[in-house]
């Protein structure tokens, strides 16, 4: 895909208090000689004009990578969806000419390098609202393209309705969900505990050119 100035924006979702790894920062673990979100935006680089990033507290602590920082816009870490609006409300004011965003998630160190230009085709070749990633016949749904006029549907579902879990929002909308192969290995693989940081640390060793 080559990207331009109306190429969708790329939130990295990062505002999770990383029960299971333990709490601190997840987005800053390391995982070889890197952190995971510079993993994470290296398989972005060439997709996406502009990668914003979703995280709450002291902002200074991503200072050096020269990202711009949006907290939550609710209170008391309401989930994921919660980063999804931060992005698309800061697309709504900031550049009102996209029309859409894409997110992932800070601890999907192998997310693919075609990621963007894959959900928009699927989207518009099955002429569906979202689009959001597949793997193993399972489906990532914080892995998707979102439009941003849905941005105030989505604060009301937030704030007067209690939706929290993704996959309950989006079944409102025409959903399409786009697989990618697994092989040799899931590109969606999760670091959501100490012990996967290990078994991606393998999988960086069988696979350097990965």
């Amino acid at each position: 895909m080559v990207t331009t100035d109306k190429t969708p924006v790329v939130v990295v979702l990062a505002g999770g208090l990383a029960t299971r790894m333990g709490g601190g920062e997840k987005a800053l673990r390391r995982l070889g000689d890197r952190t995971l979100l510079e993993h994470v935006l290296a398989r972005l680089d060439g997709q996406t004009s502009r990668v914003l990033l979703n995280a709450n507290g002291d902002r200074a602590r991503f200072s050096r990578f020269g990202l711009t920082v949006l907290p939550d816009p609710l209170p008391d870490h309401p989930g994921p969806l919660a980063g999804v609006l931060a992005g698309m409300e800061w697309a709504r004011k900031h550049r009102p000419d996209i029309p859409d965003i894409v997110t992932v998630p800070t601890d999907s160190p192998f997310i693919p390098r075609d990621l963007v230009r894959r959900l928009f085709e699927a989207r518009q070749e099955a002429g569906a609202e979202l689009a959001c990633a597949a793997s193993l016949e399972r489906a990532h749904p914080v892995v998707g393209l979102w439009p941003v006029r849905l941005a105030g549907t989505l604060r009301i579902a937030l704030t007067e309705e209690g939706v929290r879990r993704v996959d309950r929002w989006t079944a409102r909308f025409a959903l399409v969900q786009v697989p990618f192969p697994a092989a040799p290995l899931d590109p969606f693989f999760n670091a959501n505990r100490p012990n996967d940081l290990e078994a991606a640390e393998a999988l960086l060793r069988a696979h350097p050119d990965i």
